[in-house]
């Protein structure tokens, strides 16, 4: 055998032991590396989410039902202003509200049922900021903040107003 057919043996040969030998460590590294503690229900076992005093529930009712007469004559207003008061009912609460995203991780874990239509909620309010969004899609903003709003305003213990 010539030395160019033994190097055209060995050299894959070798190529393959070094990849195989690096998966085997990377797996090692990435099965002993400290667990990431910031899924949705860690960040949300980090915060203080606690319930509201009945005076305060009460403000926030008189608030949302604020928001609702608006929306006869305000439609897009009372959809921004509907997003703002969950937003601010979150943050009482005890939820970080940062940002859109962390938000609603957050509220993934004790919420999950009412997070995708706020999400859908919160882009119908960007549309409406714009003027975009049609009279049926603020209704159903309407709807889906306010399915929001009533779980965090029960703090999951109780039926909302």
């Amino acid at each position: 055998m010539s030395t160019g057919t033994i190097l055209a043996l060995v050299v894959p040969a070798a190529v393959l032991v070094v990849l195989i030998v690096s998966s085997f460590a990377l797996d090692r590294r990435l099965r002993h590396r400290p667990r990431e503690p910031f899924g949705p229900e860690k960040r949300h076992d980090s915060h203080e989410i606690h319930p509201l005093p009945d005076h305060v529930r009460d403000r926030y009712v008189r608030e949302w039902q604020g928001v609702q007469k608006q929306f006869v004559d305000r439609p897009e207003a009372a959809v921004h202003d509907a997003d703002r008061l969950v937003t601010v009912l979150m943050r009482e609460r005890g939820y970080p509200t940062e940002d859109f995203e962390h938000r609603g991780g957050d509220l993934s874990a004790e919420h999950g049922h009412a997070l995708e239509r706020y999400q859908e909620a919160h882009e119908i309010d960007l549309l409406a900021a714009t003027h975009r969004a049609t009279p049926e899609q603020l209704r159903g903003a309407m709807v889906h903040y306010r399915a929001l709003f009533d779980a965090l305003l029960s703090g999951g213990d109780q039926a909302g107003p």
